[in-house]
């Protein structure tokens, strides 16, 4: 895989000439230096002479270098599974009623649906060098392609939300074991949330504001040092109660009541499938954020293989072990972890407990739920919205929408997972087909960059009308699948809502299958074929 830097080269006297003309002066390597030296990093993209500022801006363009190795990725990855919401879902899992082994290979399945589905997303930002709204652009057409960065990006606010608010709760608990008086600061409450709520929260949401300040390398470095020390915690942790309970009183299998029939557990089984595909759904989709900085594909995939079936499987057993224990430990089981440090009441404990939980949430807060909306907002007008703009946009309105009000109930996280599928399905449907379908894998890469009528990504008033009329066909049904059952249960009727866990797979095939239709009908995307000058090739690894 060769860097940006050489399609650069090769291309820039092929670039469509900016409106303005002044595109590349814009961010000129001056204007960067100073930024740098004020203290503020910018973006590593390379914005050419000819981009123009009305689609560009560092954040957004081809990156000058990519250096991410497959240790980031992984890293990446321990980031996003280790936090309180992962760990309930995985203990959720044990609790369905199928046999542990049952579980284990659903675990399995559907972690290495995921693999291969994020290494299809991974491919066309790590070979252009672009971030996810940016390779839409070759799919939905140049202005088309804020309609899946908006999407994912109001998706992303309300799961920042939902996060930094679990993180709260872990800090909470810190605060009432050794802060004087905090007790008091939980019966005033503004909102729906208590005055030490509202204080925990206020302190992460600058805390992660600062960090995503920073700019990716340091995000880079947060996420290489979260995720282990997560692990050295979660294992401290389970050795602790396993040797509290005894290993002859832990069970693999959290599940109550009768056992299920073969046709039940066969139904289950592919329930706790799409509810892990469902649960990665979103980083999953903008994978390509951070795709883009893999010094090579290959390095992506190994951290991917590291990251996902690896890392998830174990971290799904260390979780079940942690959870089983508590049975015997405390006389009841606790499938949130902060509850179980809260219940270990040691102060040692507490702060670790609870100051590891609140540095695992934010983790995945940052990789899956900041960086998106950073880029997807960044993306709408790139001159007025940088990528660091775009995040604080992310942030102000995860407090708006008040996420403790809605995410107060056990079947909040199934059901919300069933809409959030419901929503990235058909986008990461659409495209799939359009890159590996209808594009065959190769990307005009300055034409993404470009409001000229004559560039490949145009299309029709600079959309891609084809991705468009997909998106609602595959959207709404999709959607209505996710809300409809559950409405219709609670009026009575009988009850279907357990579609709502294949609303992901539903949607990302028809997707797939309408754009891959409506192309052989009215072909849109450009046939690259013959052209090699500028042409980011995924198939043959050349290109950006």
């Amino acid at each position: 895989m060769t860097e940006n830097t050489e399609v650069a080269a090769a291309t820039a006297a092929a670039s469509p000439a900016s409106p303005s003309g002044t595109a590349g002066d814009d961010f000129s390597a001056r204007e960067a230096d100073l930024v740098e030296a004020a203290g503020h990093p910018v973006g590593s993209g390379n914005v050419k002479p000819g981009y123009d500022p009305r689609l560009a801006n560092e954040d957004l363009a081809p990156l000058r270098k990519q250096t991410w190795s497959s240790y980031n990725i992984f890293a990446f990855w321990m980031s996003d599974v280790h936090s309180v919401g992962g760990y309930i879902t995985a203990g959720s899992l044990f609790a369905l009623g199928i046999a542990s082994w049952q579980v284990l290979l659903a675990l399995l399945v559907g972690i290495v649906i995921v693999q291969v589905f994020t290494n299809l997303v991974a491919k066309p930002s790590q070979s252009t060098g672009v971030p996810y709204p940016v390779i839409n652009r070759a799919v939905f057409g140049i202005k088309g392609a804020n309609i899946p960065a908006i999407i994912r990006g109001l998706i992303a606010v309300a799961w920042y939300g939902v996060q930094t608010f679990l993180a709260a709760e872990s800090l909470n608990i810190v605060f009432l074991k050794f802060v004087p008086g905090a007790e008091n600061l939980i019966e005033p409450s503004f909102l729906g949330l208590s005055a030490l709520g509202w204080i925990s929260y206020a302190i992460l949401w600058f805390a992660q504001a600062a960090l995503f300040w920073n700019g990716m390398e340091t995000i880079r470095k947060f996420i290489d040092w979260a995720g282990p020390a997560v692990y050295v915690v979660m294992i401290a942790l389970a050795v602790y109660l396993v040797s509290e309970a005894g290993w002859s009183n832990i069970s693999l299998s959290l599940a109550e009541g009768p056992a299920l029939s073969g046709w039940e557990q066969v139904g289950v089984f592919f329930t706790a499938v799409a509810i892990v595909v469902s649960y990665f759904s979103g980083p999953m989709l903008n994978f390509g954020d951070f795709a883009r900085y893999g010094r090579s594909f290959s390095a992506v995939k190994k951290g991917n293989l590291l990251g996902l079936p690896v890392n998830f499987l174990f971290f799904s057993l260390l979780t079940v072990i942690t959870a089983s224990a508590t049975v015997p430990v405390f006389g009841e089981l606790l499938t949130d972890p902060i509850s179980t440090v809260e219940r270990i009441d040691t102060p040692f404990a507490i702060l670790l407990g609870g100051l590891t939980f609140v540095t695992a949430t934010v983790g995945i807060n940052i990789v899956a739920n900041f960086i998106s909306p950073a880029f997807d907002f960044s993306n709408v007008a790139p001159q007025k919205i940088s990528w660091r703009a775009g995040g604080m946009i992310a942030a102000v309105g995860s407090v708006v929408l008040l996420p403790w009000n809605w995410y107060n109930n056990a079947d909040a996280i199934h059901y919300t997972l069933g809409v959030l599928g419901a929503l990235i399905g058909p986008l990461f449907g659409i495209l799939i087909a359009g890159y590996y379908v209808a594009a065959r894998q190769r990307v005009l890469v300055d034409d993404m960059f470009t409001m000229s009528e004559s560039g490949a990504y145009w299309y029709s008033k600079g959309y891609n009308r084809n991705s468009v009329l997909a998106i609602v066909l595959a959207g709404v049904p999709t959607v209505l699948l996710a809300i409809v059952p559950k409405l219709v249960a609670d009026l009575g009727y009988p009850d279907v809502s357990w579609i709502g866990n294949f609303t992901w797979f539903i949607g990302c095939g028809l997707g797939f299958l309408l754009f891959w239709w409506l192309e052989r009908l009215s072909p849109q995307v450009p046939n690259l074929e013959g052209i090699t000058e500028g042409v980011a090739d995924g198939a043959t690894g050349t290109g950006a």
